[in-house]
């Protein structure tokens, strides 16, 4: 094994999500009054926090999102989740693999503590991760790209960000893992390979991944 961590996003690459919560916030901000379409919020905001959906809204348009924006819109993800959400193709395989060998591995996405938790829940993910190995933007000042969220999962870890490599699909996480000083596999499957510029390699199959890592 090349790396004393592995860091996974979450929503993309453990989780078929991003399908579904983009095309739930197009629909959402589109309703509001901000046309969008569903290739927008990919391009907008996959990978993101929530707060940049606020930032962008306010810059383009001067005008703020309803206070209640956050809490109809996750309300509506979620219910989503329930219906429709699996785990991505190969993801389980790769966390075998990783707990078999006993590489250390946790998770850090730009969603909510409870996003998180919802969809490994509805997925059967949970089993492998414990409140240990999660970690949300919510735990940090500022979400991707900048580096700070995986600089804390990787302290909390007790891991050196060199010795880190972080699996990401978004051009947003690639741009963190990157400014943090880690290594970073793009997971070019929804996301073209060519977004995912300064990754240190890039892959399109999940089950590739065990194999990639070494």
């Amino acid at each position: 094994m090349h790396y004393d961590l592995v860091i996974f996003d979450n929503d993309g690459v453990l989780v078929d999500s991003e399908p579904i919560s983009n095309r739930l916030l197009a629909g959402y901000l589109t309703e509001l009054g901000h046309p969008t379409s569903y290739e927008d919020s990919l391009h907008d905001y996959m990978g993101a926090a929530m707060h940049r959906v606020h930032d962008l809204v306010e810059q383009r348009t001067g005008q703020r999102l309803p206070a209640d924006f956050d809490d109809v819109f996750h309300t509506r993800v979620f219910a989503a989740f329930e219906r429709e959400l699996k785990p991505v193709t190969g993801a389980v395989e790769v966390l075998e693999r990783l707990a078999a060998d006993g590489v250390p591995y946790c998770v850090a996405s730009s969603g909510s503590h409870e996003r998180i938790r919802v969809g490994h829940r509805t997925t059967g993910l949970d089993r492998w991760f414990d409140d240990e190995r999660i970690f949300s933007s919510q735990d940090v000042g500022r979400g991707k790209p900048a580096p700070d969220l995986f600089l804390y999962a990787a302290e909390r870890m007790g891991v050196a960000p060199e010795r880190c490599v972080v699996v990401e699909d978004s051009p947003l996480g690639v741009r963190a893992a990157v400014a943090a000083g880690m290594d970073v596999y793009g997971f070019a499957s929804m996301t073209p390979a060519e977004k995912l510029d300064g990754a240190t390699r890039l892959f399109t199959d999940m089950r590739e991944l065990a194999e990639l890592l070494g």
